[in-house]
């Protein structure tokens, strides 16, 4: 008896989890940027609160990375969230991205989302932990993918790929992993069994996912004006 109400419990956090990633998903594409209010803002963080704390005390660790992803894509502040006119890339770096897409099987779009979130474009940006380049390349990092110039942006991107790809072999195909491995190592992802509690990883990962679909639907805007 009580087995069938646990069950029931996992799946009612479910149903609403699912409807809560559903109203996200409208408000990012429906509100066009600057018409999301800070009430808004505040009153779906949170209900998303509400449901995250009621995940991590009834269900299990993916359910609990799941709640939590969707919890931290709410917070980015309106602001800050991808506008397509600010998604644009340069021509020089579109052919480098879709040759080191189909070298190595990543999809274009996340490549783009990658290098968004990493650099926003600057093949000069260096972090304050020394990765440099497009796809902000750690020395180390650099050196096992035989990168010497970390700021030329055809071995930058390449290199990047290539890590990157290493990554989703790693973890199965699984993205969010992958990104979690890209931005914290996979030291840490091993270690914590999952998405570390790093905020600004999760930060991350949840930036990446926004600007990957903003550069979907350019694409396929593209496409359709090629039509």
């Amino acid at each position: 008896m009580s087995g069938n109400v646990h069950f029931s419990s996992r799946k009612e956090i479910a149903r609403r989890l699912g409807l809560y990633i559903l109203l996200i998903t409208l408000a990012v594409v429906l509100l066009a940027p600057g018409q999301s209010t800070g009430v808004y803002d505040r009153a779906m963080h949170g209900r998303l609160s509400d449901l995250n704390l009621a995940v991590s005390h009834r269900v299990g660790p993916v359910e609990k990375q799941s709640a939590q992803a969707v919890t931290e894509a709410a917070s980015i502040p309106a602001g800050r969230k991808a506008k397509s006119s600010n998604l644009r890339v340069k021509t020089g770096y579109h052919a480098i991205i879709k040759q080191a897409g189909r070298q190595h099987g990543v999809e274009t779009a996340l490549i783009q989302a990658i290098i968004m979130a990493e650099s926003s474009y600057n093949p000069r940006a260096v972090s304050k932990r020394g990765a440099a380049g497009l796809m902000q390349l750690m020395p180390a990092t650099a050196d096992s993918m035989g990168v010497k110039d970390r700021f030329d942006p055809v071995h930058n991107i390449d290199g990047g790929v290539r890590y990157f790809k290493r990554m989703l072999v790693r973890f199965d195909g699984d993205t969010r992993l992958a990104l979690a491995a890209y931005n914290a190592g996979a030291r840490k992802v091993r270690q914590y069994n999952g998405i570390p509690p790093f905020k600004a990883t999760r930060s991350y990962i949840a930036r990446v996912f926004q600007y990957y679909e903003r550069y979907k639907d350019l694409a396929s805007s593209n496409s359709s004006d090629r039509v």
